[in-house]
């Protein structure tokens, strides 16, 4: 597993990233960098979305679909609600979860919680892609009840 963090000079939050990246990780073995992001065209470049920005295996677990590349300070939302400048260690270990699920797959990558948009995996059976899948196939009225 490759992890790559992109901060931009001087940010408060990289050794708080550091910090929690050890701890999801718990011992696991994985690539980690940290590249110093010098301007908005290497922000662009490299994918950032903001200081810090955890890129694992070149993809950003925590980005919202549409997010534009940035080079400034980032927030996180928490499962409470609050905002952090880094991801939890519970959502940092859900990230890595889905990525080592995904690993010897060649399925579209998701975030932390499962919301990747078109890309989201769904249980097989009895799950939402049952559902999704029958979708297309309900009708579709466009008069007034």
């Amino acid at each position: 597993m490759r992890i790559t963090v992109l901060t931009v000079p001087d940010c408060p939050n990289a050794p708080v990233i550091e910090e929690r990246i050890a701890r999801a990780l718990d011992g696991r073995s994985a690539d980690v960098e940290l590249i110093e992001v010098a301007d908005q065209e290497q922000a662009a470049r490299l994918g950032m979305t903001g200081s810090p920005t955890v890129l694992i295996n070149g993809v950003d677990p925590f980005a919202m679909p549409g997010t534009l590349a940035s080079w400034s300070c980032r927030l996180y939302r928490g499962p409470d609600g609050r905002a952090d400048g880094a991801p939890s260690v519970t959502d940092l270990r859900e990230a890595l979860h889905a990525a080592d699920a995904t690993a010897d797959c060649e399925c579209p990558p998701t975030d932390a919680a499962g919301r990747g948009g078109l890309g989201r995996l769904s249980p097989v059976a009895d799950g939402l892609r049952a559902v999704q899948q029958a979708a297309p196939n309900w009708p579709v009225s466009t008069s007034p009840e």
